[in-house]
Protein backbone atom coordinates (compact mmCIF):
# COMPACT_ATOMS: atom_id res chain seq x y z
CA UNK A 1 0.00 0.00 0.00
CA UNK A 2 1.02 3.73 -1.07
CA UNK A 3 1.41 6.05 1.78
CA UNK A 4 0.93 9.91 2.26
CA UNK A 5 2.09 12.69 4.67
CA UNK A 6 -0.66 13.45 6.70
CA UNK A 7 -0.06 17.47 7.85
CA UNK A 8 -1.04 17.17 10.99
CA UNK A 9 0.84 14.31 11.85
CA UNK A 10 3.90 15.15 9.94
CA UNK A 11 4.50 11.35 9.45
CA UNK A 12 3.63 8.60 6.68
CA UNK A 13 0.73 6.71 7.63
CA UNK A 14 -2.10 5.19 5.18
CA UNK A 15 -5.15 7.31 4.31
CA UNK A 16 -8.13 6.40 1.95
CA UNK A 17 -6.36 9.05 -0.85
CA UNK A 18 -3.01 7.78 -0.34
CA UNK A 19 -5.01 4.08 -1.67
CA UNK A 20 -6.35 5.75 -4.63
CA UNK A 21 -2.70 6.42 -6.00
CA UNK A 22 -1.73 4.41 -8.96
CA UNK A 23 1.01 1.84 -8.44
CA UNK A 24 4.55 2.64 -9.85
CA UNK A 25 4.76 2.84 -13.74
CA UNK A 26 4.89 0.03 -15.39
CA UNK A 27 7.33 -1.50 -18.43
CA UNK A 28 7.13 -0.32 -22.10
CA UNK A 29 5.53 3.14 -22.76
CA UNK A 30 2.11 2.30 -23.79
CA UNK A 31 1.25 1.43 -19.89
CA UNK A 32 3.40 3.92 -18.66
CA UNK A 33 1.58 6.54 -21.51
CA UNK A 34 -1.92 4.98 -19.70
CA UNK A 35 -0.83 6.03 -16.32
CA UNK A 36 0.33 9.60 -17.29
CA UNK A 37 -3.34 10.15 -18.83
CA UNK A 38 -5.09 8.42 -15.96
CA UNK A 39 -3.21 10.56 -13.14
CA UNK A 40 -2.72 13.77 -14.89
CA UNK A 41 -5.76 14.11 -17.43
CA UNK A 42 -8.41 15.06 -14.93
CA UNK A 43 -5.83 17.76 -13.25
CA UNK A 44 -5.51 19.27 -17.27
CA UNK A 45 -8.98 19.14 -17.93
CA UNK A 46 -10.24 20.82 -14.77
CA UNK A 47 -7.62 23.52 -15.08
CA UNK A 48 -8.60 23.58 -18.54
CA UNK A 49 -12.46 24.17 -18.39
CA UNK A 50 -12.37 26.68 -15.70
CA UNK A 51 -9.74 28.63 -17.00
CA UNK A 52 -12.17 28.34 -20.01
CA UNK A 53 -15.02 29.62 -18.67
CA UNK A 54 -13.59 32.24 -16.73
CA UNK A 55 -11.48 33.22 -20.39
CA UNK A 56 -15.21 33.41 -22.14
CA UNK A 57 -16.82 35.48 -19.14
CA UNK A 58 -13.83 37.74 -19.70
CA UNK A 59 -14.28 38.58 -22.84
CA UNK A 60 -17.93 38.83 -22.72
CA UNK A 61 -17.55 41.84 -20.13
CA UNK A 62 -14.62 43.21 -22.06
CA UNK A 63 -16.45 42.99 -25.74
CA UNK A 64 -19.78 44.44 -24.16
CA UNK A 65 -19.18 47.00 -22.50
CA UNK A 66 -16.37 48.46 -25.13
CA UNK A 67 -14.54 50.54 -22.35
CA UNK A 68 -11.12 49.13 -23.98
CA UNK A 69 -11.39 51.01 -27.09
CA UNK A 70 -11.42 54.51 -25.07
CA UNK A 71 -8.74 53.18 -22.85
CA UNK A 72 -6.63 51.86 -24.91
CA UNK A 73 -6.23 54.38 -28.01
CA UNK A 74 -3.43 52.82 -30.31
CA UNK A 75 -5.93 49.52 -30.79
CA UNK A 76 -8.16 52.11 -33.20
CA UNK A 77 -11.53 51.23 -33.75
CA UNK A 78 -11.31 47.97 -35.51
CA UNK A 79 -9.49 46.54 -31.97
CA UNK A 80 -10.99 43.53 -30.74
CA UNK A 81 -11.20 42.39 -27.25
CA UNK A 82 -8.66 39.79 -27.48
CA UNK A 83 -5.73 42.84 -27.81
CA UNK A 84 -6.17 43.98 -23.72
CA UNK A 85 -4.57 40.62 -23.08
CA UNK A 86 -1.61 41.41 -24.84
CA UNK A 87 -2.06 45.77 -23.18
CA UNK A 88 0.32 47.32 -20.23
CA UNK A 89 3.17 44.53 -19.39
CA UNK A 90 2.16 42.79 -22.56
CA UNK A 91 3.01 45.48 -25.47
CA UNK A 92 6.42 46.13 -23.36
CA UNK A 93 6.96 41.97 -24.16
CA UNK A 94 6.25 41.93 -27.98
CA UNK A 95 8.11 45.05 -28.26
CA UNK A 96 11.40 43.45 -26.56
CA UNK A 97 10.72 40.09 -28.73
CA UNK A 98 10.73 42.13 -31.56
CA UNK A 99 13.54 45.09 -31.65
CA UNK A 100 15.59 43.72 -28.18
CA UNK A 101 16.53 46.01 -25.56
CA UNK A 102 17.18 49.83 -25.69
CA UNK A 103 18.24 51.78 -22.46
CA UNK A 104 16.54 55.09 -23.85
CA UNK A 105 13.12 56.08 -21.74
CA UNK A 106 10.22 56.22 -24.31
CA UNK A 107 6.85 56.98 -23.12
CA UNK A 108 4.02 54.06 -21.97
CA UNK A 109 1.32 53.84 -24.54
CA UNK A 110 -2.52 54.56 -23.46
CA UNK A 111 -1.07 55.93 -20.15
CA UNK A 112 -3.05 58.36 -17.95
CA UNK A 113 -2.64 60.01 -14.77
CA UNK A 114 -0.40 59.29 -12.31
CA UNK A 115 1.29 56.55 -14.96
CA UNK A 116 2.46 59.56 -17.83
CA UNK A 117 5.59 57.51 -17.28
CA UNK A 118 8.90 57.09 -19.29
CA UNK A 119 9.37 53.58 -18.90
CA UNK A 120 12.07 51.21 -19.93
CA UNK A 121 12.21 48.20 -21.75
CA UNK A 122 15.37 46.67 -19.19
CA UNK A 123 12.91 46.70 -16.81
CA UNK A 124 11.11 43.64 -17.79
CA UNK A 125 12.91 40.32 -17.49
CA UNK A 126 14.36 38.34 -20.66
CA UNK A 127 13.02 34.62 -20.40
CA UNK A 128 9.42 35.21 -21.83
CA UNK A 129 10.32 37.86 -24.51
CA UNK A 130 12.89 35.20 -25.66
CA UNK A 131 10.36 32.02 -25.13
CA UNK A 132 7.91 33.97 -27.54
CA UNK A 133 10.66 35.04 -30.23
CA UNK A 134 11.47 31.19 -30.15
CA UNK A 135 7.93 30.01 -30.13
CA UNK A 136 7.36 32.73 -32.97
CA UNK A 137 10.69 31.40 -35.15
CA UNK A 138 9.32 27.55 -34.94
CA UNK A 139 5.86 28.19 -35.32
CA UNK A 140 5.17 30.96 -37.86
CA UNK A 141 2.89 32.67 -35.31
CA UNK A 142 2.64 36.73 -34.59
CA UNK A 143 5.21 37.54 -31.34
CA UNK A 144 0.79 37.82 -29.90
CA UNK A 145 0.36 34.49 -30.44
CA UNK A 146 4.00 33.09 -29.27
CA UNK A 147 2.80 34.78 -26.32
CA UNK A 148 -0.39 32.97 -25.90
CA UNK A 149 1.03 29.52 -27.03
CA UNK A 150 4.06 30.25 -24.18
CA UNK A 151 1.45 31.64 -21.02
CA UNK A 152 -1.21 29.21 -21.46
CA UNK A 153 1.24 25.91 -21.98
CA UNK A 154 3.34 27.49 -18.71
CA UNK A 155 -0.26 27.36 -17.20
CA UNK A 156 -1.01 23.99 -17.70
CA UNK A 157 2.41 22.95 -16.36
CA UNK A 158 1.58 24.61 -13.36
CA UNK A 159 -1.21 23.62 -12.62
CA UNK A 160 0.18 19.75 -12.94
CA UNK A 161 2.87 20.94 -10.09
CA UNK A 162 0.65 22.38 -8.09
CA UNK A 163 -1.12 19.11 -8.11
CA UNK A 164 2.07 17.33 -7.70
CA UNK A 165 3.14 19.50 -4.93
CA UNK A 166 -0.23 19.49 -2.75
CA UNK A 167 -0.85 15.99 -3.92
CA UNK A 168 1.67 14.62 -1.10
CA UNK A 169 0.40 15.98 1.57
CA UNK A 170 -3.40 16.05 1.01
CA UNK A 171 -4.02 12.71 -1.75
CA UNK A 172 -5.12 13.43 -4.82
CA UNK A 173 -8.27 14.89 -4.32
CA UNK A 174 -6.23 17.85 -2.28
CA UNK A 175 -4.35 18.28 -5.87
CA UNK A 176 -7.02 18.39 -8.28
CA UNK A 177 -8.56 21.08 -5.62
CA UNK A 178 -5.40 23.31 -5.82
CA UNK A 179 -5.46 22.94 -9.64
CA UNK A 180 -8.73 24.46 -9.71
CA UNK A 181 -8.08 27.37 -7.40
CA UNK A 182 -4.93 27.73 -9.55
CA UNK A 183 -7.41 28.74 -11.94
CA UNK A 184 -10.21 31.21 -10.26
CA UNK A 185 -7.12 33.02 -7.54
CA UNK A 186 -7.51 36.45 -7.87
CA UNK A 187 -5.19 37.89 -10.44
CA UNK A 188 -5.41 34.55 -12.29
CA UNK A 189 -6.89 36.70 -15.28
CA UNK A 190 -3.00 37.15 -16.60
CA UNK A 191 -2.64 33.59 -16.63
CA UNK A 192 -4.07 33.15 -20.07
CA UNK A 193 -2.63 36.66 -21.51
CA UNK A 194 0.86 38.19 -22.92
CA UNK A 195 2.42 38.05 -19.38
CA UNK A 196 4.79 36.06 -17.72
CA UNK A 197 3.13 35.26 -14.55
CA UNK A 198 2.35 32.06 -16.01
CA UNK A 199 5.80 31.14 -16.79
CA UNK A 200 6.97 31.78 -13.47
CA UNK A 201 5.05 29.99 -11.42
CA UNK A 202 5.12 26.88 -13.19
CA UNK A 203 9.37 27.16 -13.16
CA UNK A 204 8.95 28.06 -9.15
CA UNK A 205 6.27 24.89 -8.43
CA UNK A 206 8.58 22.98 -10.45
CA UNK A 207 11.71 23.94 -8.90
CA UNK A 208 9.76 23.53 -5.10
CA UNK A 209 9.37 20.31 -5.78
CA UNK A 210 12.43 19.01 -7.25
CA UNK A 211 13.46 20.31 -3.79
CA UNK A 212 11.37 18.43 -2.10
CA UNK A 213 12.03 15.33 -4.42
CA UNK A 214 15.97 15.93 -3.44
CA UNK A 215 16.86 16.69 -6.97
CA UNK A 216 18.94 19.65 -6.61
CA UNK A 217 20.42 20.09 -9.69
CA UNK A 218 16.75 19.89 -11.06
CA UNK A 219 16.15 22.91 -8.51
CA UNK A 220 19.02 24.84 -9.07
CA UNK A 221 18.49 25.09 -12.93
CA UNK A 222 14.66 25.67 -12.85
CA UNK A 223 15.63 28.20 -10.14
CA UNK A 224 18.29 29.92 -12.72
CA UNK A 225 15.42 30.20 -15.01
CA UNK A 226 13.43 31.58 -12.76
CA UNK A 227 15.93 34.62 -12.09
CA UNK A 228 15.63 35.60 -15.68
CA UNK A 229 11.69 35.77 -15.39
CA UNK A 230 10.89 37.80 -12.52
CA UNK A 231 12.86 39.96 -10.00
CA UNK A 232 10.90 38.38 -7.45
CA UNK A 233 12.68 35.08 -8.51
CA UNK A 234 15.03 36.07 -5.13
CA UNK A 235 12.31 34.65 -2.77
CA UNK A 236 13.13 31.51 -4.44
CA UNK A 237 16.30 31.62 -4.77
CA UNK A 238 16.37 32.51 -0.65
CA UNK A 239 14.19 29.20 0.16
CA UNK A 240 16.01 26.77 -2.00
CA UNK A 241 19.44 28.23 -0.48
CA UNK A 242 17.72 27.55 3.12
CA UNK A 243 16.59 24.42 2.49
CA UNK A 244 20.11 23.14 0.80
CA UNK A 245 22.37 24.69 3.99
CA UNK A 246 19.89 22.37 6.04
CA UNK A 247 20.15 19.38 4.32
CA UNK A 248 24.31 20.36 4.18
CA UNK A 249 24.10 20.32 7.79
CA UNK A 250 22.09 16.92 8.18
CA UNK A 251 24.25 14.95 5.68
CA UNK A 252 27.74 13.62 6.00
CA UNK A 253 27.54 12.90 2.23
CA UNK A 254 26.08 13.94 -1.15
CA UNK A 255 27.18 17.81 -0.51
CA UNK A 256 28.01 18.58 -4.28
CA UNK A 257 24.58 18.35 -5.32
CA UNK A 258 22.98 20.92 -2.80
CA UNK A 259 25.92 23.39 -3.21
CA UNK A 260 26.30 23.30 -7.04
CA UNK A 261 22.13 24.38 -6.50
CA UNK A 262 23.04 27.05 -4.40
CA UNK A 263 25.72 28.41 -6.89
CA UNK A 264 23.86 27.85 -9.72
CA UNK A 265 20.32 29.08 -8.23
CA UNK A 266 20.91 32.99 -8.37
CA UNK A 267 23.19 33.29 -11.44
CA UNK A 268 20.01 33.94 -13.52
CA UNK A 269 18.94 37.30 -11.57
CA UNK A 270 22.43 38.17 -10.87
CA UNK A 271 23.47 38.16 -14.43
CA UNK A 272 20.66 40.07 -15.46
CA UNK A 273 20.80 43.01 -13.21
CA UNK A 274 24.31 42.82 -14.03
CA UNK A 275 23.78 43.37 -17.43
CA UNK A 276 21.29 45.94 -16.63
CA UNK A 277 23.93 48.30 -14.68
CA UNK A 278 26.59 47.33 -17.26
CA UNK A 279 24.05 49.28 -20.16
CA UNK A 280 23.10 51.71 -18.23
CA UNK A 281 26.59 52.69 -16.90
CA UNK A 282 25.66 52.09 -13.34
CA UNK A 283 25.73 48.67 -11.00
CA UNK A 284 22.60 49.47 -9.33
CA UNK A 285 20.85 50.89 -12.43
CA UNK A 286 17.73 48.22 -12.62
CA UNK A 287 16.76 49.94 -9.36
CA UNK A 288 17.34 53.66 -9.96
CA UNK A 289 15.58 52.58 -13.66
CA UNK A 290 12.71 51.26 -11.34
CA UNK A 291 12.07 53.92 -9.12
CA UNK A 292 12.48 56.75 -11.65
CA UNK A 293 10.95 55.41 -14.46
CA UNK A 294 8.18 53.18 -13.07
CA UNK A 295 8.05 54.32 -9.46
CA UNK A 296 8.45 50.92 -8.34
CA UNK A 297 10.93 50.91 -4.79
CA UNK A 298 11.30 48.38 -1.38
CA UNK A 299 9.71 51.22 0.89
CA UNK A 300 9.15 48.53 3.86
CA UNK A 301 5.27 48.09 3.37
CA UNK A 302 5.00 52.03 3.72
CA UNK A 303 2.57 52.29 0.67
CA UNK A 304 0.82 49.14 1.39
CA UNK A 305 0.12 50.57 5.00
CA UNK A 306 -1.22 53.69 3.36
CA UNK A 307 -3.66 51.88 1.04
CA UNK A 308 -5.14 49.93 4.02
CA UNK A 309 -5.46 52.67 6.48
CA UNK A 310 -7.12 54.23 3.14
CA UNK A 311 -9.28 51.86 2.30
CA UNK A 312 -10.73 51.50 5.25
CA UNK A 313 -11.92 54.56 5.76
CA UNK A 314 -13.25 55.27 2.20
CA UNK A 315 -10.36 56.98 0.51
CA UNK A 316 -8.41 56.26 -2.37
CA UNK A 317 -6.53 59.03 -2.64
CA UNK A 318 -3.12 57.23 -2.24
CA UNK A 319 -0.64 56.86 -5.61
CA UNK A 320 -1.87 54.77 -8.16
CA UNK A 321 -5.23 54.33 -6.70
CA UNK A 322 -7.71 52.23 -8.53
CA UNK A 323 -10.77 51.69 -6.31
CA UNK A 324 -11.93 48.46 -7.74
CA UNK A 325 -8.63 46.99 -8.94
CA UNK A 326 -7.41 47.78 -5.00
CA UNK A 327 -10.10 46.53 -3.07
CA UNK A 328 -9.71 42.97 -4.93
CA UNK A 329 -5.91 43.15 -4.07
CA UNK A 330 -6.70 44.07 -0.70
CA UNK A 331 -9.15 41.00 -0.16
CA UNK A 332 -6.30 38.68 -1.20
CA UNK A 333 -3.52 40.14 0.75
CA UNK A 334 -6.20 39.57 3.74
CA UNK A 335 -6.60 35.83 2.62
CA UNK A 336 -3.12 34.93 2.17
CA UNK A 337 -2.71 36.56 5.91
CA UNK A 338 -5.35 34.11 7.08
CA UNK A 339 -4.12 31.36 5.18
CA UNK A 340 -0.64 31.94 6.14
CA UNK A 341 -0.39 30.67 9.69
CA UNK A 342 -2.13 27.37 8.18
CA UNK A 343 0.85 26.89 6.08
CA UNK A 344 3.02 26.26 9.39
CA UNK A 345 0.04 24.56 11.22
CA UNK A 346 0.14 22.09 8.29
CA UNK A 347 4.40 21.64 8.82
CA UNK A 348 5.27 22.08 5.19
CA UNK A 349 8.76 21.74 4.03
CA UNK A 350 10.77 24.64 5.17
CA UNK A 351 11.14 25.25 1.11
CA UNK A 352 7.39 25.90 0.74
CA UNK A 353 7.22 27.96 4.04
CA UNK A 354 10.17 30.10 3.45
CA UNK A 355 9.06 30.71 -0.32
CA UNK A 356 5.69 32.12 0.70
CA UNK A 357 6.67 34.16 3.47
CA UNK A 358 9.63 35.82 1.59
CA UNK A 359 7.18 36.22 -1.66
CA UNK A 360 4.64 38.21 0.86
CA UNK A 361 7.47 40.34 2.26
CA UNK A 362 8.67 41.15 -0.67
CA UNK A 363 5.15 41.90 -2.34
CA UNK A 364 3.97 43.99 0.63
CA UNK A 365 7.12 45.95 1.27
CA UNK A 366 7.05 47.56 -2.10
CA UNK A 367 5.69 50.69 -3.83
CA UNK A 368 3.87 49.77 -6.88
CA UNK A 369 0.29 49.72 -8.40
CA UNK A 370 -1.07 47.78 -4.99
CA UNK A 371 -4.22 46.32 -7.18
CA UNK A 372 -1.54 44.34 -9.07
CA UNK A 373 -0.57 42.82 -5.57
CA UNK A 374 -3.39 40.14 -6.84
CA UNK A 375 -1.48 39.20 -9.47
CA UNK A 376 1.99 39.26 -7.59
CA UNK A 377 0.90 36.93 -5.25
CA UNK A 378 -0.65 34.43 -7.60
CA UNK A 379 3.48 32.97 -7.38
CA UNK A 380 2.47 32.49 -3.41
CA UNK A 381 0.99 28.92 -4.80
CA UNK A 382 1.32 27.58 -1.15
CA UNK A 383 -1.06 28.71 0.10
CA UNK A 384 -3.71 27.01 -2.42
CA UNK A 385 -2.99 23.68 0.13
CA UNK A 386 -4.91 24.25 3.49
CA UNK A 387 -7.96 25.66 1.40
CA UNK A 388 -7.14 22.37 -0.97
CA UNK A 389 -6.93 20.25 2.01
CA UNK A 390 -10.46 20.97 3.56
CA UNK A 391 -11.88 21.18 0.10
CA UNK A 392 -10.84 17.25 -0.48
CA UNK A 393 -13.74 16.32 1.85
CA UNK A 394 -16.22 17.56 -0.54
CA UNK A 395 -17.96 15.12 -2.87
CA UNK A 396 -16.72 15.77 -6.44
CA UNK A 397 -19.78 16.80 -8.05
CA UNK A 398 -19.80 19.73 -4.89
CA UNK A 399 -16.15 20.74 -5.82
CA UNK A 400 -16.84 20.83 -9.19
CA UNK A 401 -19.91 23.48 -8.70
CA UNK A 402 -18.05 25.58 -6.02
CA UNK A 403 -14.88 26.04 -8.57
CA UNK A 404 -17.14 26.22 -11.23
CA UNK A 405 -18.87 29.15 -9.92
CA UNK A 406 -16.08 30.41 -8.88
CA UNK A 407 -14.82 30.17 -12.41
CA UNK A 408 -17.48 32.42 -13.98
CA UNK A 409 -17.15 35.24 -11.31
CA UNK A 410 -12.99 35.38 -11.52
CA UNK A 411 -14.20 36.84 -15.58
CA UNK A 412 -14.77 39.46 -13.04
CA UNK A 413 -12.29 40.34 -10.61
CA UNK A 414 -9.70 38.53 -11.96
CA UNK A 415 -9.85 39.30 -15.35
CA UNK A 416 -11.80 42.24 -16.05
CA UNK A 417 -11.21 44.42 -12.79
CA UNK A 418 -7.61 43.85 -13.18
CA UNK A 419 -7.05 45.04 -16.99
CA UNK A 420 -9.63 47.50 -17.26
CA UNK A 421 -10.32 48.77 -13.70
CA UNK A 422 -6.66 48.88 -12.86
CA UNK A 423 -3.36 48.60 -14.84
CA UNK A 424 -2.22 44.88 -14.77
Amino acid sequence: MNHTMTPTAGRCISTPESSERVPGPDRGHGPRLRHAVRQYGPVLALYGVLKLIGFCAFMYLLDSSGDFRKKHPRFGGGAHAWDVLASWDGWWYQQIASHGYHPALVPVPGATGLITLEGNSAAFFPLYPAAMRLVSSCTGLGLYGAGMLVSVVASFAASLGIYAVTARFGGRRAGLAAAGLWAVWPGSGVEWSVYSDSLYVALAVWACHAVMSDRWLTAGVLTFAAGLNRPTAVALIAALTVVALLTLHRRREDHARPWTAVLIAPLGLIGYLLWVGNRMGDLGGYFKLQEGAWAHTFDYGKQTLDVFTSIAVGRFDYLFAYPFEDTIGALAVLLGVLLIPLLFHLRLPAVLTVYTVLTFALVLGSQQIFGNVSRYLLPAFPLFIPLAVQLRNLRLPMLFALLGIAAVTSGSYAGYVLFELGVP
